[in-house]
């Protein structure tokens, strides 16, 4: 069929199994204070049951016809699912809140000891679940807003001890998860090439998690990249997403359209004694994506000149503690998305030491970009998108400007 890719087929199986494990335990959740508990009869029980539990099957279904069918199709069935996955996240977080409202509400008629009777009961669900909903409605909105509006610039400003002072000033623009794929395509991608551009830019580094498919299906999408502009150059390095849509396909494209991609190697940036080294290696999760994948810092720093600055690009956070032991200056890394849609970025914190900003390890900075696009949901609650503005500093103490 036209427009139809094969793409990589077993770590989307897992993905896919792992996930719809998680909706059905999410949706059920949400049946039981949505549905269950409000005791709206058995008409509407009846109704708001097959209806949940079709919104639950929908999830996986869609995102297994979002790869089979052709892109303008796969597009609206991505957008309906996901937006429904992002009310489902928001209304799973204030339902688990709301629990705190009913531990209080029986709580205070323990101690004047009238328990609650079943028409309180029935009241109190019904309002929790009400709110609920209105608050799901209202936050998933503005949360859309911010996902799909303008990519707000953040500027930010880094000392590097061991940069010339005579480069201070240098200017480095960080792309980062920007998921092109099924809901975000070129007209998007050409907005934010052009407030990069604008920024005039020595360099342009994108750290990762850039496509969700394959080449065949996203060339277009992805032609805009060949219009970035940057004194040294466009670099880029893998994220876990590259894995899942062929990417030995994607780094021969990536070079098509002029992006260096850094795989466990370092560059040159400057102009003798005026100049810092630069690496990027693959992401954390390629170890077992076969020979060849998986980073190794090592050898992209073998035979380095340690009294130079050290500038690495790796797509996940938790790469940072091998960085600091190797004497990396910055790591500049994403994945987190900064969590996306709060409080998701508390569990993520489970996995990466840093989620979203400038932070100290050890002697190594780490900067996290919240991302330039987002993932599944086109929401963003608690975590705007950025295209992130870092100037290089000699001599200046480190300092965010939000």
């Amino acid at each position: 069929m036209m427009g139809v890719v094969q793409r990589p087929l077993l770590p989307f199986v897992l993905f896919l199994g792992i996930f719809s494990a998680i909706v059905a335990g999410v949706h059920y959740y949400l049946w039981q204070r949505l549905i269950r508990a409000p005791e709206l009869g058995p008409t509407w029980q009846r109704v708001g049951s097959v209806a949940l539990w079709g919104l639950a099957s929908l999830v996986p279904l869609g995102l297994v016809l979002s790869r089979a069918l052709p892109r303008p199709i796969a597009g609206v069935v991505a957008g309906v699912v996901y937006t429904w996955v992002g009310l489902a996240v928001l209304l799973f977080f204030l339902l688990l809140t709301s629990e705190l409202v009913r531990l209080g509400a029986h709580g205070v008629t323990a101690l004047l000891d009238r328990p609650l009777d079943g028409d309180r009961r029935t009241f109190l669900s019904r309002a929790i679940a009400g709110a609920a909903g209105v608050l799901a409605m209202g936050l998933g909105i503005t949360g859309a807003a911010s996902a799909l509006g303008e990519v707000a610039v953040r500027p930010v400003r880094v000392r590097l001890r061991r940069l010339p002072r005579a480069m201070s000033g240098f200017r480095v623009v960080q792309l980062t998860d920007l998921h092109i794929g099924p809901t975000i395509g070129r007209a998007w991608l050409e907005r934010v090439v052009a407030r990069v551009n604008a920024l005039e830019p020595d360099v342009v580094a994108i750290t990762g998690d850039l496509v969700d498919g394959s080449v065949e299906e996203l060339r277009e999408h992805t032609a805009p990249l060949a219009d970035l502009r940057a004194r040294h150059g466009v670099f880029f390095v893998t994220g876990n997403h590259e894995y899942y849509s062929g990417i030995d396909a994607w780094v021969a494209e990536l070079g098509r359209l002029g992006v260096r991609v850094l795989r466990n190697e370092r560059v040159s940036i400057g102009h003798g004694e005026h100049s810092f080294d630069l690496a990027g290696v693959d992401d954390w999760s390629a170890r077992g994506m076969g020979r060849g994948h998986g980073p190794d810092l090592a050898r992209a720093l073998a035979g380095r000149d340690p009294s130079r600055e050290l500038v690495l690009l790796a797509h996940q956070p938790k790469q940072i503690l091998e960085a600091e032991r190797m004497g990396v200056g910055l790591q500049l890394s994403g994945h987190t998305h900064g969590g996306q849609i709060f409080p998701w970025g508390l569990f993520v914190r489970l996995d990466q030491p840093y989620v979203a900003g400038l932070s100290w390890h050890g002697q190594s900075q780490i900067y996290v970009s919240r991302g330039t696009g987002y993932w599944g949901p086109p929401m963003r609650v608690g975590a705007p998108s950025e295209i992130t503005l870092i100037e290089l500093d000699g001599a200046a103490l480190t300092e965010a400007i939000a």
